[in-house]
């Protein structure tokens, strides 16, 4: 009799471990509470606008009730595609990362999809013919942010006007862009003139290091355009290290709207900047819940943004979150 009574309560006990280890067939990376698991793999840290926009991410995921699982490439192309091998092997919920660059994306974006991962671009898209390899792109319009600063400058100058470009990194979608859309509006001055481009890959060393080989090279220069702020910050280091006045003999041109570029922009030192909005993890993790939700999204979400002169940057400063 004893021996029945312990038979039949090792069954029951069994029977209650079994339970509560059951995942219930689940796959990916939500757990039976329905909490989302995304992989997130960030282009790197080499600005203001790229440290916002990763505090953004993370602070907008843990009020979201997503597990993040984030990686810093360190703006290396095969860096992001290991991280999102990673996550696929993790079996995560959702994929989402910041392109290094637009292209090279196709076979590890094939094997998330095959997965039945669903991938989100944020702020930089690809180039591919296949749309298919992800479900959304959130992020600004770098075409029109081009065209901004072109515009501001056609407007703002006369006669003969000589600008030097620090580009952003090579391949990358915004430095692509934001050429594309300046040299757009530029195109009916013929007296504006490019007279020197390079990359400064998006950092403020990078910046400073070619401004100062274009005020060597390039005696008449008339306009910075940087399509970045901490590429006009590094510029402006330069400027001043070579005797001129920044913002004076030198205009300058930025995208961005990050803190120091709009207190620079506020002390006269940079004239013009377009702003880039890099607080995109609120929109990010409700298109995340949407999708795996099984919702529709739209294939592109734009975000808003504006321009600011020196006295817009003194009156918005108090309250700029970036």
């Amino acid at each position: 009799m004893l021996k029945k009574i312990a038979t039949a309560a090792c069954a029951v006990l069994l029977g209650t471990l079994t339970a509560c280890g059951s995942s219930g067939g689940q796959s990916g990376g939500s757990a039976d509470d329905g909490k989302i698991t995304m992989g997130f793999a960030q282009v790197g840290a080499e600005s203001g606008w790229r440290t916002a926009n990763t505090k953004s991410i993370q602070e907008a995921a843990a009020a979201a009730g997503i597990d993040l699982k984030f990686s810093d490439a360190q703006q290396k192309q095969e860096n992001q595609i290991k991280a999102i091998r990673s996550y696929i092997q993790q079996k995560v919920d959702v994929i989402a990362f910041s392109p290094v660059v637009e292209t090279g994306w196709d076979t590890v974006l094939l094997e998330a999809k095959r997965a039945n991962i669903p991938v989100i671009l944020t702020d930089r898209s690809i180039d591919s013919d296949d749309t298919s390899l992800y479900k959304t792109f959130l992020g600004s319009d770098f075409v029109e942010e081009g065209r901004k600063a072109g515009d501001w400058l056609v407007a703002n100058t006369q006669g003969e006007t000589n600008v030097v470009e620090l580009q952003g990194t090579t391949g990358a979608a915004p430095a692509i862009d934001r050429k594309k859309g300046f040299e757009e509006k530029i195109a009916a001055r013929p007296d504006i003139k490019i007279v020197a481009t390079q990359t400064g890959d998006f950092t403020r060393s990078g910046g400073k290091q070619v401004m100062e080989a274009f005020l060597k090279s390039t005696p008449d220069i008339d306009v910075v355009y940087a399509h970045n702020d901490d590429m006009g910050l590094g510029a402006i280091e330069a400027i001043k290290a070579a005797g001129k006045v920044p913002g004076q003999d030198i205009r300058i041109i930025t995208v961005d709207a990050v803190k120091d570029g709009m207190q620079a922009l506020a002390n006269g030192e940079i004239n013009f900047i377009v702003e880039c909005n890099p607080l995109l993890g609120g929109q990010l993790m409700d298109l995340a819940k949407k999708i795996v939700a099984g919702e529709e999204v739209p294939p592109r979400v734009v975000t808003e943004e504006t321009t600011f002169t020196s006295e817009q940057a003194k009156a918005a400063l108090p309250e700029r979150k970036y």
